[in-house]
């Protein structure tokens, strides 16, 4: 039953996400793309920029500062790289992005949190 919750929880955030990301000028290109690395929960796309956004929730704020570490980053960032060959076009960027929901807060979104590692 917690499973379920988490899951139904976390797709209500991906929702969120995805539309704040457009009330920004992002369009969304997929959501929950697996490949064998991982899985992207949100990948965007605004100009020349593609970002593969990792969605989090939790149910404070204070919970969210410990929901991203290297080791989920770096597995996105794998997935980010099997998915950019269909996804990207000439002259086309890419980056990773965390969106961070929390209930009673606007959404955080942080723009290239990846660096590499």
């Amino acid at each position: 039953m917690k499973k379920q919750r988490a899951e139904q929880r976390g797709r209500q955030a991906e929702r969120i996400a995805a539309w704040w990301l457009r009330l920004k000028g992002w369009e969304i290109l997929g959501r929950r793309l697996r490949t064998p690395a991982g899985e992207v929960d949100l990948v965007a796309r605004r100009g020349a920029m593609i970002a593969f956004v990792e969605v989090k929730a939790r149910g404070t704020a204070a919970e969210l500062e410990l929901s991203i570490d290297e080791r989920r980053l770096a597995r996105v960032a794998a997935a980010a790289e099997i998915l950019w060959h269909d996804l990207a076009r000439p002259g086309d960027d890419m980056r990773i992005d965390v969106m961070l929901l929390a209930p009673g807060h606007p959404p955080r979104h942080l723009a290239n949190v990846w660096h590499g590692g």
